[in-house]
């Protein structure tokens, strides 16, 4: 109530990091917090709706991935939804509102790429007509003041980074507070893709485990005579898609060449995907 006071004209950014500290110290924090949020943003109040967002965007700057897992679930993008549809609050929620809304879920499927569901939900908007262009991200909105940051981020380990973000803080220089912005989000887009790597890696490496183990079944149901035309052509597509794995973890290999746990994860898989392939051709093809 305090960090959504509308009868407040500026953010209260010592009681929206105690916010944060909470949403984070609670293991039940992250939803119970965007519970709260979404109600504020649904405010008729338009000084309430405004400040819960900044709020919100201070949590996904502070609250990490915890936080951002409930975010991007339908039941909290729906409200947000209802702020901007005409069917629900949007009859009523100021322009003003309704643009940062936008903004805000627009910004999310750049810096969340992997997350489909917020993907779907912005071009659900755009396919309904209630967002008719994509808004422009303003470089010059400064961030909220930076919380203590997770380990091993892009300014725990590049030195000069951390230095120079730090320097561009402590100026009163409009146009260094702007550097200041755009320097974070280069670090979170970059920490971003690095996540998405991660994502694509376990997600391959999990595809190729599956279908190699059943292609195994296939083939050894094959080997007994036991294998239908139907399943014989399902054991083809099956072939077919291990195929198109190969050049999918060649790329992965690439990626991960400084991670060398990562590298062996990627190496195995392919052995794995190599020898599947191999036995096909083997008893399949060769007959």
């Amino acid at each position: 109530d305090e960090a959504t006071d509308p009868s407040v004209s500026e953010e209260n950014w010592e009681c929206i990091q105690r916010f944060c500290e909470q949403v984070n110290a609670d293991t039940e924090g992250p939803w119970f917090a965007l519970r709260l949020l979404a109600h504020k943003i649904q405010s008729p109040q338009e000084g309430e709706a405004l400040h819960a967002l900044t709020v919100l965007e201070t949590c996904v700057n502070n609250c990490g991935d915890r936080f951002h897992s409930e975010m991007a679930k339908f039941r909290f993008l729906n409200e947000l939804i209802k702020v901007l549809s005409p069917k629900y609050y949007g009859i009523w929620s100021s322009e003003k509102v309704k643009s940062r809304v936008t903004e805000v879920i627009f910004s999310w499927t750049v810096w969340f790429p992997q997350e489909v569901k917020i993907q779907d939900a912005y071009q659900m908007l755009k396919k309904q007509g209630i967002v008719k262009e994509d808004p422009k991200l303003p470089e010059d909105k400064i961030l909220p003041p930076p919380s203590p940051r997770p380990q091993n981020s892009i300014f725990d380990t590049d030195e000069e980074k951390s230095k120079l973000l730090a320097r561009l803080l402590r100026s009163s220089h409009p146009e260094d507070l702007q550097a200041a912005n755009r320097l974070i989000q280069s670090a979170v887009k970059e920490e971003q893709e690095k996540s998405a790597q991660v994502s694509r890696r376990v997600n391959t490496i999990s595809e190729v485990s599956e279908n190699v183990k059943r292609m195994d079944e296939f083939l050894e149901s094959y080997r007994r005579g036991e294998l239908s035309p139907a399943a014989q052509e399902s054991l083809q597509a099956l072939f077919q898609r291990c195929e198109r794995l190969r050049p999918l973890l060649f790329r992965l290999a690439s990626e991960a060449v400084p991670d060398e746990e990562a590298l062996a994860e990627v190496l195995q898989a392919n052995d794995k995907l190599s020898r599947a392939l191999g036995q096909y051709r083997q008893v399949v093809a060769s007959q």
